[in-house]
């Protein structure tokens, strides 16, 4: 790889040891307004893990802004303190930390404030649909002066830096986009006066900051919504920000955080580098240096948009959220150790969603680093040669769960084995990789196999465990892992043959064909993934859901729109609130609970996205001959990934925690395992 990348690169006044940036992003770990503990430890860890310059969350700036419950609130003076323990914990790995200003504008609610929002125009947004309130001068007055008073405070809290969000969702990308903004005065018009807010802002916070600190920009390049923002104007807004001499670097977005989010924090469908164009457009015409961002899974990927000249620095959030080590892995060379992301936006974007702290699907430390870091700090590590000796642990199930659990009770220094029945590790994850633009999922078991070698983990594949193999083998510790299995519905008739689940499918053990309908009762990728694949072979597929929208949590991981776009190309049919009551193998009748109306269908292959059953024979088995085991994943609850990751470090931490106690070999630990996870 390229030594770009390792190159510094000054900001003004500060210089950047290296061009990846950990760009701002929501968290949810805020409380009462206010960071916390983990905010300093969650970005702490990335410094430590050799990133180059870390972009916090936003810090609203007016009492207007608060469109979501765990926002910072930076206008109110009780921030400092834990703005200093922040900036403090970066500062110690030598890694300059700015903190981004933002107002929402429109883009917000009056739940949590229970004032207006605020807009250039009383514009509703299509995803909070609440009018706004057109602001005077006098507010737009007071809106500037909120913007250099939180800058005030993050000077004072220690941030080497202040970036200014006037891109994906924010009051001045308000101003600056013709779909939103209709005045008619100095505020409105031709772009040069939709600027006008954006200019103030520039020269308040300026004035406030003086020379000590960086001061950039993030520009949305292109909107993605009729009317909006293009790349054209963006390049004119870079260019009134350069002319403007105070500001010292221009970071990049694509999108609106509510129109077009989904092309924003883009999932595996999108490919990576999609918004390149938007930096390359403006470095051509600015002196600035300029961040390009757009889902960047490793580090050759950053190199080649830096030797490119696309851009100055690259942003790298998912990446770095799923493996805080990855920009010293890069520099050490050390690529194929790095937890890739995979993209699925399931527990940081997701979560971000449903109101919840950001985690990741295959780190199960991300949103715990506060937690993690004090345990650390309290109680000694284990040595590994002292654990051994307490018994080797067997691991029944090399799916995500199962993995995890090895490789969490091998770091705590048990000898592990993992024992497959299939012929392949990864579990439904290596199936479900299989289908149209999924394959990234199968990086999660790719990262976790790799892990196991690291570490010394043996993995048997083809081997079908029973109690009488596990008494052969005899370790200390079982752990089942052994997933679920599908499980035929009630309203299925019996002896009926035109009619398999999703896996079958995927594995190859069924080949539907005709007139195909899915059922979706899972509301996730399964329904929708398989009948992609059904469509590209050529059948006729419609997918049938008792909810109000297929594959309704397609929209919390942003998938539902490109979702939509694909199925209408491939003529996938959806119908929805239908209930099933019955297939005899030539009929499926349905039931329209709106109306209790049945509806008949005639499909050749009936194909389900069901729940399944736990696989959990294994484990009562060896319960009723009295060994003690536990089980993992599916094999305990059928859930999605990342609930088979936390049970399988869960348990493998566990392990460790048990062993050292009956063998004395650690410190009493007062936390309890699952505290960490």
């Amino acid at each position: 790889m390229g030594a770009r990348i390792w190159t510094s690169i000054d900001l003004g006044p500060v210089t950047v040891p290296n061009r990846l940036v950990f760009s701002a992003h929501l968290t949810n770990y805020a409380l009462a307004g206010l960071p916390t503990e983990q905010h300093a430890a969650y970005y702490a860890e990335r410094a430590a893990g050799g990133t180059g310059l870390i972009i916090t969350e936003e810090h609203s700036t007016h009492p207007t802004d608060w469109p979501y419950e765990k926002l910072i609130h930076g206008f109110h003076r009780d921030v400092i303190p834990g703005y200093r323990r922040i900036t403090e914990a970066v500062h110690r790995h030598r890694v300059p930390i700015f903190a981004q200003l933002n107002h929402n504008g429109g883009q917000a609610s009056s739940m949590y404030s229970r004032l207006p929002v605020w807009a250039p125009s009383p514009v509703a947004d299509p995803l909070f649909r609440e009018v706004p309130k057109a602001v005077t001068h006098a507010e737009i007055d007071e809106i500037v002066r909120g913007y250099a008073t939180v800058a005030e405070h993050c000077a004072e809290g220690g941030f080497d830096g202040i970036e200014l969000q006037c891109s994906h969702s924010s009051i001045v990308r308000g101003f600056l986009s013709p779909a939103t903004n209709h005045r008619t005065d100095a505020y409105g018009g031709p772009i040069e006066q939709r600027a006008r807010l954006l200019t103030e802002i520039v020269g308040a916070v300026r004035h406030v900051i003086g020379d000590r600190l960086a001061l950039g920009v993030r520009i949305c390049g292109d909107e993605l919504i009729e009317g909006g923002t293009t790349i054209d104007d963006a390049v004119d807004i870079a260019r009134i920000v350069e002319a403007t001499g105070q500001v010292d670097y221009i970071n990049t977005s694509i999108g609106v955080a509510t129109a077009s989010l989904f092309m924003i924090e883009a999932s595996m469908h999108i490919p990576p580098g999609y918004a390149m164009f938007i930096p390359s457009a403006i470095r051509d015409v600015v002196d600035l240096p300029v961040v390009g961002v757009g889902r960047f899974k490793d580090p050759l990927q950053a190199e080649r948009a830096l030797e490119d000249g696309l851009c100055d620095l690259v942003g790298v959030v998912r990446g770095q959220i799923a493996d805080a080590q990855f920009a010293a892995k890069s520099r050490a060379g050390a690529v194929d150790e790095i937890r890739l992301c995979l993209s699925c936006n399931q527990e940081c974007v997701g979560r971000m969603g449903l109101n919840r702290w950001l985690g990741c699907i295959e780190n199960p430390r991300t949103g715990k680093e506060a937690a993690h870091q004090r345990a650390e700090r309290l109680h000694r590590r284990p040595r590994r040669q002292d654990v051994a000796h307490s018994g080797d642990v067997l691991v029944v199930g090399a799916g995500p769960a199962g993995l995890q659990a090895a490789i969490a009770a091998r770091r705590a220094g048990r000898v592990v084995r993992v024992v497959e029945r299939e012929q392949a590790p990864g579990g439904l994850l290596r199936l479900a990789a299989t289908v149209p633009n999924r394959a990234e999922l199968g990086d999660l078991v790719r990262n976790q196999l790799a892990e196991c070698r690291r570490l010394g983990i043996a993995v048997e594949c083809g081997v079908a465990v029973d109690a009488a193999l596990v008494d052969q083998l005899d370790p200390a510790d079982v752990v089942v892992a052994t997933g679920s299995t599908p499980q035929r519905p009630w309203w299925i008739a019996e002896g009926v043959h035109n009619v398999c689940d999703v896996r079958d499918v995927l594995d190859g053990s069924a080949d539907p064909s005709g007139d195909i309908t899915v059922i979706d009762e899972i509301g996730f990728h399964h329904a929708t993934s398989v009948a992609e694949l059904l469509a590209d072979r050529g059948h006729s597929v419609d997918i049938v859901t008792n909810s109000m929208v297929v594959g309704q949590d397609l929209g919390i991981t942003l998938d539902m729109e490109m979702w939509w776009i694909r199925a209408g190309r491939k003529g996938i049919g959806q119908l929805t609130d239908l209930v099933p009551m019955g297939f005899d193998g030539a009929q499926l009748t349905l039931l329209h609970h709106p109306t209790g109306t049945d509806v008949v269908r005639s499909p050749d292959w009936v194909v389900l996205a069901v729940p399944p059953r736990a696989a959990d024979s294994l484990y009562h088995e060896l319960v009723a001959t009295g060994r003690l085991a536990r089980r993992i994943g599916d094999c305990l609850a059928p859930r999605r990934a990342h609930s088979a990751v936390i049970d399988g470090e869960r348990i493998g931490v566990s392990l460790g925690i048990n062993a050292s106690r009956a063998g004395g070999c650690w410190d009493t630990v007062d936390n309890r395992a699952g505290s960490l996870i």
